[in-house]
């Protein structure tokens, strides 16, 4: 096994033969970049990640960090860890040359965090909350929170946290309770109870940077009423230096059965009713505001789980490839060699589930970082907006197709291993174990699966998933016109699953339109499985194309392209007739979920 963490050939193939990320060199902002620097970046990150992350992924979770009443204390590794990090300077790694940043695509910053989560995705949750709390300043805040609070955090000497959830709401955000008061000085006290707050308190940086949704006292109630504040846990002077104590306090930590290196915590505000905070942005606007975060932590979230699901495999495949067990079927002899488990061929069904879920997800996800790098820097106004629409409707795909899939193949890689794959000797327990979280962070996927139906599908009259299905048809086109005869099965069986999301999509929406909302959602899970198969579908037609194309001039690099081919056979012939399952379901409005009275339950 090369690396624990992701078969770095893989992430070259990914980045350069499907996504063609050397073409953004030649846009203003990522001019200074080639070739060579991107993958001095990922070598530095993939270096770090080996040296640093991944020795205490273990010690991480068996000893999780603890609060004596008074001070919570983690491991030394974490720490230590966490100021390489930034010191290499990829915390800011993204970020424009005036911040400290390298100015990288989001597409190679999104490839080197892929590999510190894969390497300890506990450890580097602290560094991710921070980015995209520091993100969300510089989108939102004011100059002065910019520049008092942002290069502290992008150095590291301060971190972020999201303050969303509370005890009595959960994900139902139109029902928080947290109070905001505005003062003389146009600051504002805040009081108020934080549940599942990750990263909420800690002993590894010098400053905490809540970001916390509250209401002010004339808010009206629901979603429109909710504003966003800067909640510091010290407060700052003005020249960066740390004032007072903030009346922000740790309630209690919550122990999850994953990601145990990272602290949950409840958080008080305003015990002492001295707990200062500053309205960032305009009143009212503060949860349209916390959606930058949000979002980027689910696209976080989705990359997360691939990554997990990406260390299960490459331990499995590494296990199935050296543990011998059994005999060839027919095979009546006791006293012939045992096979080597990756010859068994239910053996390689389960690790061909797990390379079509894991690189197939991944490549999801850095198309998507992709669609961000157009986001902002493609010199067509209209290339920008068609960007925007197809992230937008990929962003509950993104999150919860990878925390499903990924997970199952955590589930498979414990399997291949037997009963050692359950036992804490071996890794694959804690991949499930971590992973298992991701359904439910940043908005379980029940709630990505409304988002995508009943807002993204029906978005602009529906331009979002019409600009999708373009793009997956013009992927068809490309097979017919190449008259590739090796993936034609694959390419017209991708048509049909397109027909097939759009002709159930028109049905959904009629039921949508004669106002009964409750029937238009209830199977809403099984439409967001449907799209996300059909657009794995797609990313595994547009690795079959390059990997066809790479074979044709491969020297000495035959078996990882037979490879990716061999997994886009797999997911067409196992996973996509899923896709025809749920439209059918979808389509005759399957009730049973609808109208089983609770008490029958």
């Amino acid at each position: 096994m090369n690396s624990p963490i992701v078969n770095r050939r893989d992430l070259d193939f990914l980045l350069y033969e499907l996504l063609d990320v050397e073409r953004l060199t030649e846009r203003a902002r990522y001019g200074d970049h080639s070739r060579e620097t991107f993958d001095a970046a990922i070598e530095t990150a993939h270096r770090l990640a080996l040296e640093h992350f991944h020795p205490h992924n273990r010690k991480g979770d068996t000893h999780e960090p603890t609060f004596d009443g008074e001070q919570v204390s983690t491991i030394p590794e974490v720490k230590q860890a966490l100021k390489l990090l930034a010191e290499t300077g990829l915390m800011a790694a993204g970020q424009d040359y005036e911040l400290g940043g390298m100015q990288l695509p989001v597409t190679i910053a999104q490839t080197c965090t892929a590999i510190f989560k894969g390497a300890n995705v506990a450890s580097y949750a602290y560094a991710g909350l921070t980015i995209a709390a520091a993100n969300l300043i510089l989108a939102h805040g004011s100059d002065t929170q910019k520049q008092r609070y942002v290069p502290h955090m992008l150095s590291g000497r301060f971190f972020g946290t999201m303050c969303l959830s509370e005890p009595q709401a959960g994900s139902s955000l139109g029902d928080l309770r947290t109070r905001a008061e505005p003062q003389a000085d146009g600051s504002y006290h805040i009081k108020g109870n934080k549940i599942w707050i990750s990263g909420g308190d800690q002993d590894i940086s010098e400053n905490i940077i809540h970001m916390v949704l509250a209401r002010l006292p004339d808010a009206p109630p629901g979603v429109k009423g909710i504003s966003l504040f800067i909640v510091p846990k010290f407060l700052v002077n003005d020249d960066g230096s740390l004032g007072p104590r903030n009346d922000v306090r740790l309630a209690g930590l919550i122990h999850k059965m994953g990601y145990r290196g990272t602290t949950s915590t409840m958080l008080n505000f305003g015990e002492q009713g001295d707990c200062v905070g500053y309205l960032v942005g305009e009143p009212g606007q503060g949860l349209a505001a916390m959606f930058h975060m949000m979002n980027e932590a689910r696209i976080g979230v989705g990359l997360g789980a691939v990554m997990l699901g990406y260390g299960g495999y490459l331990y499995s495949l590494d296990y199935a490839r050296n543990r011998r067990q059994g005999r060839a079927p027919g095979e009546k002899d006791p006293t012939s060699p045992q096979r080597l488990l990756v010859e068994h061929a239910d053996v390689r069904r389960m690790l061909l589930a797990q390379k079509s879920y894991v690189e197939g997800a991944l490549a999801l996800c850095l198309y998507g970082a992709t669609l961000v790098d157009e986001q902002k820097t493609h010199p067509d106004q209209a290339a920008r907006d068609e960007a925007d629409r197809l992230l937008a409707i990929l962003i509950p795909i993104i999150k919860a197709w990878p925390s499903d899939y990924c997970l199952a193949a955590n589930s498979l890689a414990i399997q291949i291993l037997g009963g050692y794959g359950y036992t804490r000797e071996y890794p694959v327990e804690q991949f499930f174990r971590d992973n298992r979280l991701n359904p439910i962070h940043e908005g379980t996927n029940g709630i990505q699966a409304m988002d995508l139906l009943g807002r993204k599908a029906r978005q602009e009259n529906g331009a979002a998933l019409k600009a999708l299905l373009c793009e997956m048809r013009s992927t068809v086109r490309l097979v017919e016109t190449q008259g590739n005869g090796t993936l034609q099965y694959q390419a017209d069986t991708l048509a049909s699953a397109i027909t097939a999301v759009e002709r159930t999509t028109e049905a959904l929406m009629a039921v949508a339109d004669n106002g009964d909302r409750e029937r238009f959602l209830a199977n809403a899970s099984h439409y967001l499985n449907m799209v996300g198969h059909t657009v794995i579908g797609w990313m595994w037609l547009r690795q079959g194309l390059a990997a066809e194309a790479g074979l044709a001039q491969a020297a000495g690099d035959e078996e990882f392209y037979r490879g990716k081919l061999a997994a886009c056979r797999y997911f067409f012939g196992f996973e996509m007739p899923k896709v025809q399952y749920h439209a059918e379901l979808l389509q005759r409005q399957e009730d049973s979920p609808l109208t089983t009275d609770p008490a029958w339950l």
